[in-house]
């Protein structure tokens, strides 16, 4: 039957006194007080039921217990160190590699791919394109940035980042976008409206946040994705429905117009993390002030 360790804390404590050949040494290195490392020495000796160190003068020294939990305790603390310090430089020179739709990496990620790289470059930030529906346990991905709705896995490291909101746009190339620009949302039953096969529940669930029959619903053209869906819309080829964030740069140039504004959707863009990574959390702080700056939280 495996018998238990010590409690690790007073073996760290032991290590570095041992190696330091000094208490107050030790405490200076572990940010602790000459106090803290003598209990806990305390404790190991109780535990170990031996005798560790013998006072020697005004300082003190190793027992010959002592001496062999040194050689142990450094040999495997110093194999800890340098294990730690391997994998904290194969993560500092492995590319950061996310995974993320089409439509979202080129119309609100790219346009801001140079600032993060000058503001992030310690991330060596690596993209990888899905023309589908992301799968973000997709090997070869550290974390995937894309719309999806809670509740969210608990084998997965999630950060919200901000609220879906969707609406109707359309260029002012469209042959009567002035006129139905100022007619109310009912008005665009009336329109065959521009569509994509990705998100078949865009236009019904805005239909149904404005209360209007979803039984009217006229659909025109369909696109197989939304990167272009919005360039026809763009083109003045008919109204189309898009996240607010993928449209903000559209909106601020007055190259789209939402004339009926965004609503809620149950989705959140959310940027998700295959285990616990201290870059995906500082590119999700890095993207959650983007998106506060643009006003598209």
């Amino acid at each position: 039957m495996p018998i238990d360790l010590p409690p690790l804390n007073a073996l760290r404590a032991f290590e570095a006194a041992a190696r330091r050949q000094s208490v107050t040494l030790a405490a200076n290195e572990l940010h602790v007080t000459h106090g803290a490392i003598s209990r806990q020495l305390k404790v190991l000796e109780e535990a170990l039921g031996v005798v560790l160190f013998v006072k020697d003068g005004r300082g003190v020294k190793l027992t010959d217990a002592g001496l062999r939990l040194r050689e142990a305790a450094g040999e495997a603390f110093a194999r800890l160190r340098d294990t730690c310090a391997e994998l904290q430089q194969q993560t500092a020179e492995a590319p950061f590699v996310l995974g993320c739709p089409g439509s979202l990496l080129a119309r609100w990620f790219i346009p801001r791919l140079d600032r993060l790289q000058r503001e992030l470059p310690e991330l060596r930030l690596q993209l990888s394109a899905s023309e589908s529906e992301p799968d973000p346990r997709r090997s070869g991905l550290d974390a995937t940035l894309w719309y999806a709705e809670p509740p969210w896995p608990a084998d997965m490291q999630v950060f919200e980042l901000a609220v879906e909101r969707i609406g109707p746009v359309l260029s002012p190339l469209h042959p009567r976008g002035a006129e139905l620009g100022r007619q109310p949302a009912g008005k665009l039953l009336d329109e065959p409206l521009l569509h994509t096969t990705s998100r078949p529940q865009a236009w019904p669930s805005w239909i149904a946040s404005q209360n209007l029959a979803l039984e009217r619903l006229r659909l025109g053209q369909g696109f197989e994705h939304l990167y272009y869906l919005l360039e026809a819309a763009l083109t003045g080829l008919g109204v189309a429905i898009a996240p607010q964030q993928l449209v903000a740069d559209d909106l601020a140039s007055g190259r789209l117009l939402a004339p009926w504004g965004f609503v809620e959707t149950r989705a959140r863009l959310a940027l998700w993390a295959r285990r616990p990574d201290l870059r995906a959390e500082r590119l999700a702080t890095w993207l959650r002030q983007e998106l506060d700056a643009a006003g598209n939280c």
